[in-house]
């Protein structure tokens, strides 16, 4: 049930539509917007989505990677200001939504097997 139809009307108005389309087990780059001080840099988080929450404005997803043999999580608002841009860099064929059955694997056993992509290819006879 939505609450007032005013409401809904603002909250999709502040959607975001400039974002690629990415999913569980890709590898994502994420700008992040690091305010210190009276400064503002951007800061990239590199890693794989293990985890994607849909809802219509409160999307969230999360992002892991290995820092110096640590596992660091880290969970994005989709639609937030504070996210610059997200690049897809690598993009993976799993079978499930949540990924957290990563955090317990380590080196080769934590990889996750390469797309395929179809590619068309023209014979000349």
């Amino acid at each position: 049930m939505s609450a007032h139809p005013l409401l809904e009307k603002v909250r999709t108005g502040q959607l975001r539509t400039d974002l690629p389309s990415f999913k569980p087990g890709d590898t994502v780059r994420v700008h992040v917007k690091i305010k210190e001080g009276d400064k503002e840099r951007v800061q990239v988080f590199e890693g794989t989505v293990i985890a994607k929450n849909r809802r219509v404005n409160q999307s969230t997803f999360v992002v892991r990677k290995m820092s110096f043999g640590t596992g660091v999580e880290r969970i994005f608002p989709l639609h937030s200001p504070v996210i610059e841009k997200i690049e897809v860099i690598k993009s993976t064929q799993v079978r499930r939504s949540k990924l957290y059955y990563l955090r317990g694997l380590k080196g080769k056993a934590a990889r996750l097997k390469e797309e395929r992509f179809s590619e068309a290819v023209s014979t000349e006879n």
